[in-house]
């Protein structure tokens, strides 16, 4: 999908991939009459046990509270917000998967980015990724939380050991398979850069640098999310694919 607003364009797209039967991801971006605008992009867990139920549920909880909030007064109710409906998804996620066997060990990653003003929110819960765009290299914002990510933090890998490690797709965080929220979330100055939502099925099927050619070219949106996708499935496809991308109108102003 493709639309422009007053201060951006902005394109999001899932595709199912060369390999998977079902595609459990799920990506979405809103924008209100205020200009805050919620980016998203889900990747859910659980194959057969409705991993996209999960990846489903918890953009579609938060899509329809930010549609039915006429305006948000700081930074900080943005924060609340995003707790708030973050906590009711993982519940109900949670609970079914306990009380209905159909939906057993089902769950889902979650990144959000939220513009307020010149603040950049971003939110994440598991390993789909946040980026921007700075002087046309990306920078991730968002911090993986996998096992792999664990041993590199605690100093028991290198860091390019990472992206070969056989335990590389273990998630230690994600909505919906534990009972209380566990999200981290953190406040950026938003300078108008571009931001790059994806799941996994991007960054493991394409590198940073081909990444970053696609972001830089004159394309519009939908050119480039499209572009983006054609490369990771020419590379294998090897799990669904979804992006939301965002690139700011640059003779627009945030105040």
């Amino acid at each position: 999908m493709k639309s422009k607003v007053t201060n951006g364009t902005f394109s999001y797209k899932k595709d199912i991939g060369k390999v998977r039967l079902t595609n459990e991801d799920e990506a979405k971006i809103l924008v209100n009459s205020k200009s805050n605008v919620l980016m998203m992009v889900a990747d859910g867990m659980g194959g057969e046990n409705k991993g996209d139920y999960a990846s489903i549920k918890v953009i579609n909880t938060l899509a329809n509270a930010f549609k039915d909030r006429k305006n948000f007064i700081s930074k900080i109710d943005v924060l609340c917000f995003l707790k708030k409906y973050l906590r009711i998804a993982n519940k109900e996620i949670y609970d079914l998967s306990l009380s209905n066997p159909i939906y057993k060990g089902m769950g889902t990653t979650i990144v959000i980015a939220f513009l307020y003003k010149n603040y950049l929110i971003v939110a994440n819960s598991g390993d789909s990724r946040c980026y921007i765009l700075d002087n046309h290299k990306l920078k991730q914002l968002s911090e993986d939380q996998t096992y792999v990510r664990f041993l590199f933090n605690s100093g028991q890998i290198k860091e390019d050991e990472m992206r070969t490690h056989p335990d590389r797709h273990v998630l230690i965080n994600a909505i919906g398979i534990y009972p209380s929220l566990s999200v981290d979330i953190k406040v950026y100055k938003y300078n108008k850069e571009s931001i790059l939502l994806c799941s996994d099925g991007l960054f493991n099927n394409v590198n940073l640098p081909d990444i970053e050619n696609i972001l830089n070219t004159d394309d519009d949106t939908v050119t480039k999310v499209n572009s983006l996708i054609s490369v990771a499935n020419y590379n294998g496809g090897s799990d669904n694919i979804s992006i939301a991308l965002w690139e700011p109108l640059k003779n627009d102003s945030y105040k």
